[in-house]
Formats: structure tokens, C-alpha cells, sequence
């Protein structure tokens, strides 16, 4: 087995068990039975992102994308429906899933269609890409809030670490494939990963802190 093999099944190993963390937030709203005020956008976005690179990943071959992207789509789904079950407001979801199913579809429909294979394939992966970078982009929102306050007891560690792993080791797979749609996102995801983590040496969580020594 090659190096990017190795490397490409360490960093799906990775990618599944981060998909799995949202089973930690489903099994939330069913024991709640309600999902309360949280959104699912970031559901069907994630959902939209593993349905583009699962097409990017059949347009050029490489059977780790598809893999782990096959299961990330039917575990985004589920999830996705478990949220609209659990959601009293559930139309919102409703709407926006059936938006990103209809945008999932034009883009397979074209990319079947499409003569020029290098073209579909290179529109794809912008896709997909765009949308990987947009989802890295995120949690900016919060850094903002936090360096406001000065504080990261809003910002989960675990999570960000996770990202940051996962980030480099497709990285690292992308340029070992010299392909840019891989690369981009996950470099960008390593930059926001990185700078996130140095949040927490920059404010550390007083709380933590003193339950250590408590």
C-alpha cells in the first residue's frame, strides 16, 4: 500500500468518526424530544457538501472520497430527518433540505450530461470546494464573540482539534494528488483549526483551570 493510500485511509478513518459526532446531537433531541432552538442548516449544508464531493470523487476515481462521502451523505440525511422530526418549527428545515436536494441534483444532472468530462469535473470540485471554505468560514462568527469576551469556554476543543487533524491529513492527500480542490479547503481549514486552537493558549478557560486544581 502506498503512502497516499495509507494516508487517504487514515484521514476517511477520521472523517467517519467526525460525521459520527452528530449522533451525540440526535440522541440529544430524542431524549429532549424536541431539537429547540437549534438550526439545521448545518446538517443539510454538510449534507450538500459530502453529496458534491461524492460526484467529484466518482468524476475523478478515487475510491476514499466516495467511500467516505457515501457515508457521510446517508448519515447527514438521517440526521437531517431526525431534526425535522424533533423540530416544532420544522418548515424552516423542510425548506432548506429540499433547496439543497434540488441544487444536488442539478449538479449531478450536469455533470452527467456534460461532454467535456475535464469541464464537469473542474466545475465540481469549485463546487464542492466553495462550499467546503464557506463551511470552514463559519465559525468566524463565534471567534468574533470570543475574542470579544476575551473567553473560549463557548468554543469545543475536541471539535476543533478533530478539524484540525482531519484538515491536514486531506491536505496532505491533496497535494500528494496535486489536486487544488482538495487542497484549498483543507489548507484553510488547517489556517482556522490552527487559529482557533491558539485561542485557547491566547484566553484560557478560567473554569477549567480551576476545576483542574479543585
Amino acid at each position: 500500500m502506498e503512502i497516499k493510500d495509507v494516508l487517504a485511509l487514515s484521514a476517511s478513518i477520521c472523517t467517519v468518526l467526525q460525521f459520527l459526532a452528530g449522533v451525540l446531537v440526535c440522541k440529544k433531541y430524542i431524549r429532549n424530544g424536541t431539537t429547540g432552538d437549534s438550526s439545521g442548516l448545518a446538517f443539510v449544508t454538510c449534507f450538500m457538501s459530502c453529496s458534491l464531493w461524492l460526484r467529484y470523487g466518482i468524476l475523478i476515481g478515487d475510491s476514499f472520497i466516495i467511500s467516505v462521502n457515501i457515508f457521510g451523505t446517508i448519515l447527514q440525511i438521517c440526521y437531517v430527518l431526525i431534526h425535522i422530526l424533533y423540530n416544532v418549527k420544522r418548515s424552516t428545515t423542510i425548506k432548506q433540505f429540499t433547496v439543497a436536494i434540488c441544487l444536488v441534483l442539478l449538479v449531478y444532472l450536469y455533470s452527467i450530461y456534460q461532454s467535456d468530462k475535464v469541464l464537469a469535473e473542474r466545475y465540481v470540485g469549485f463546487l464542492s470546494c466553495s462550499l467546503t471554505i464557506l463551511f470552514f468560514a463559519s465559525p468566524l462568527i463565534s471567534l468574533a464573540h470570543v475574542i470579544r469576551m476575551k473567553s473560549t469556554e463557548s468554543l469545543p476543543f475536541p471539535v476543533i482539534m478533530a478539524s484540525m487533524i482531519v484538515s491536514c491529513q486531506w491536505f496532505a492527500y491533496g497535494c500528494l494528488l496535486s489536486d487544488q480542490f482538495i487542497q484549498i479547503p483543507n489548507f484553510m481549514g488547517c489556517i482556522l483549526s490552527a487559529f482557533q486552537l491558539s485561542l485557547f493558549l491566547i484566553y484560557p478557560n478560567k473554569r477549567a483551570d480551576q476545576a483542574y486544581f479543585i
